[in-house]
């Protein structure tokens, strides 16, 4: 049987790029068989290159066009998107071409804390100066809107008061890096079994 090959999106260091990339290279089912990176700086694109994954560099205008997307994605004969620290919003042609059939992963309980600027650190310090007593990791389908697809699924983890942005961050990034391959897989699972 033929796997199913993945295209990870990416912005930035790469990190729940290359756990995705590690948990599924001994896969029978899946391969992770392209990254794409909006940033030709980003360290991800090291990570994946060094794991043997090949990577292709979109930068927004590219990224908004169809005739340069499309092409590549079929080149890798991708059939489903997991963005993994993916900044800009997904263009709605690719929504339409990948129905149901690209997932994201976000760095707070949504609802709460989504939208348009909350990303990386910002989450965190956000989560922080509401005196939040939880935080944790949201995994949903992508539509148009930003953060406001269905959820697949959450975690999370406790905070103190003491708590800096900086040991919530690294407190979802636990989550993350423990339950985000596993969520990616059911999803796949589920999709194509």
């Amino acid at each position: 049987m033929e796997k199913i090959n993945i295209a990870i999106f990416v912005s930035g260091n790469g990190s729940n790029c290359e756990n995705l990339i590690k948990y599924f290279t001994p896969s029978e089912h899946y391969r992770c068989a392209l990254v794409v990176c909006n940033k030709p700086e980003a360290y991800a694109l090291t990570r994946a290159e060094r794991l043997g994954v090949p990577t292709a560099v979109t930068p927004k205008p590219q990224l908004n066009d169809e005739t340069v997307m499309m092409p590549l994605l079929r080149q890798y004969d991708i059939q489903f998107i997991v963005l993994a620290g993916f900044l800009p919003l997904v263009p709605n042609f690719l929504i339409d071409a990948y129905p149901r059939r690209i997932i994201n992963i976000h760095p707070a309980l949504l609802p709460k804390y989504g939208g348009k600027g909350m990303w990386g650190h910002h989450v965190h310090e956000a989560v922080k100066a509401a005196g939040e007593t939880e935080t944790g990791m949201t995994v949903h389908w992508v539509t148009p809107v930003c953060d406001s697809g269905e959820m697949i699924a959450q975690y999370k983890v406790a905070l103190s008061p003491d708590d800096t942005a900086d040991d919530i961050a690294e407190k979802e990034h636990q989550l993350e890096m423990t339950y985000f391959p596993k969520v990616v897989e059911q999803v796949l699972n589920e999709t194509f079994f």
